[in-house]
């Protein structure tokens, strides 16, 4: 006689939104120049594309670029109306960052204030996360 085997089959766990913290999020200022820059765009898909690569003093920088159309495998973040676009392999090191405009004396522009950084490049412009794979090499700013 047949003995009944247990469903190899494993539930989808559920993502509590109250423990996960989201990819990115602009603030009041961000959302202001991003409308403001892409208001005379007829794609309803512009968006500002933020992402990460190897390089400055401390192993990562940032950039960003105001995009057209998404890749496929992009991760899309929407805020009032504003599409912010992440590629996969910047995900880990952006997961829960905030994207802010500043206009001061020294100069205008997005900055990034990411809970992932755990050490910086004494001029801003480049970061390294607790588990970092990213070289530090010269400081190119």
């Amino acid at each position: 006689m047949l003995e009944p085997q247990q469903s190899m089959i494993q539930p989808i766990p559920t993502l509590d939104p109250e423990t996960v913290a989201p990819l990115v999020t602009l603030t009041d200022a961000a959302l202001a120049k991003l409308s403001e820059l892409t208001r005379q765009e007829p794609d309803p898909n512009i968006g500002l594309r933020v992402y990460v690569y190897s390089g400055g003093c401390s192993g990562y920088r940032y950039g960003m670029m105001l995009e057209d159309q998404p890749a496929a495998d992009d991760i899309r973040v929407q805020a009032a109306g504003i599409n912010v676009y992440v590629d996969p392999q910047s995900t880990p090191l952006l997961r829960g960052s905030e994207i802010d405009y500043v206009d001061t004396l020294m100069g205008a522009g997005f900055t990034v204030n990411n809970p992932n950084a755990v050490t910086g490049c004494g001029c801003g412009s480049s970061f390294r996360t607790a588990d970092s794979a990213g070289a530090p090499g010269a400081c190119g700013h």
